[in-house]
């Protein structure tokens, strides 16, 4: 007779216990811009909502960063480092293809032997990351999750290019995730659209990142509320319901549309983007982040989480606010 597998025990559900958040200090204004590219404060406010961003110094790499914004949430949740056995970094920046940036975080946070590895899905990166977590921890394969999105977009970006510089900034969130008996972190809903892979891109090393601003906008404003809901009804929660709407940060625009779609009308809507700029798959834990410290939302309350850019990826799932 074949022996059987032995199955651990799967826990119930998964949940987060605390965000983090960490912006390197440096801000560059629209003012600043102006004075190398053909912009001003009011076109850039006017276009994209953005009033000024956090620019990373050459002694901030991927690494850094996200060590920073991990420390943080570690310390938040009241676990040790050696609660930890799971770290997962989702960002599209990095410096260089391999290794992954995972091990060396979880390194440098005193972490020992975790599962470390990446996940590129560029700006919905943190839902995917997020789903993966909160998946192995409910099917036993890890007890809790450090999860990352950390991001220094400004290594590929043309700061004489007017349709990109104004937009993109460097910054990291994280949470840990852990085993709950009920339910905090709901179904994702992922997919792409990959005939629209090349709608935001960097060809290769040499290569700065380039968009197509319209088509993009066109179809987050038109593609990604289906998916918000869709993760509300797998989740068992009504848009009025939500306590919070946190969409990637990528135009002020596009969040206004969605959440006009949403009908979410008890909902406070993240508008991180103003002073964060556009971090890309960093942007939805650290817009979180800073609403849970200023009190814009309530612990135990449900928020909608909804990722979307390059690939082009999307990712949506409802959580409970820790």
């Amino acid at each position: 007779m074949t022996p059987a597998l032995r199955i651990p025990e799967v826990t119930a559900g998964a949940r987060i216990l605390a965000f983090g958040d960490y912006q390197p200090a440096r801000i560059v204004t629209n003012d600043e811009l102006s004075k190398t590219v053909d912009t001003n404060d009011e076109w850039i406010r006017s276009r994209v909502g953005i009033a000024e961003r956090r620019v990373a110094g050459d002694d901030e790499g991927i690494v850094e960063l996200g060590v920073q914004a991990g420390a943080k949430a570690l310390a938040g949740s009241g676990l040790a480092p050696s609660d930890i056995d799971l770290v997962i970094l989702a960002t599209c920046s990095a410096e260089s293809p391999m290794p992954g940036h995972a091990p060396a975080v979880a390194h440098r946070l005193g972490i020992t032997a975790p599962g470390a590895f990446d996940i590129n899905a560029a700006c919905a990166g943190f839902c995917y990351a997020l789903g993966t977590a909160s998946s192995a921890v409910r099917a036993g394969s890890a007890r809790n999750v450090l999860v990352i999105g950390s991001e220094k977009m400004s290594q590929w970006i043309d700061w004489t290019d007017r349709s990109t510089c104004i937009i993109f900034a460097d910054g990291a969130g994280a949470a840990v995730v852990t085993g709950s008996d009920s339910p905090g972190i709901g179904p994702v809903v992922w997919g792409s659209a990959g005939d629209g892979f090349d709608k935001i891109i960097i060809d290769d090393r040499h290569s700065f990142i380039r968009q197509e601003g319209q088509a993009v906008f066109r179809w987050a404003t038109t593609a990604i509320a289906p998916v918000a809901r869709e993760a509300c009804e797998r989740a068992g929660i009504a848009p009025e319901d939500l306590a919070a709407i946190v969409p990637h940060q990528a135009n002020l625009r596009i969040i206004q549309a969605i959440a006009r779609k949403m009908k979410a009308v008890n909902a406070v809507v993240a508008d991180d983007i103003i002073h964060s700029g556009n971090t890309s798959g960093a942007s939805i834990p650290l817009a979180l982040s800073h609403m849970i410290e200023r009190g814009d939302v309530p612990s135990g309350a449900p928020a909608l989480l909804v990722g979307f850019g390059a690939g082009l990826s999307y990712a949506a799932q409802v959580i409970q606010i820790p």
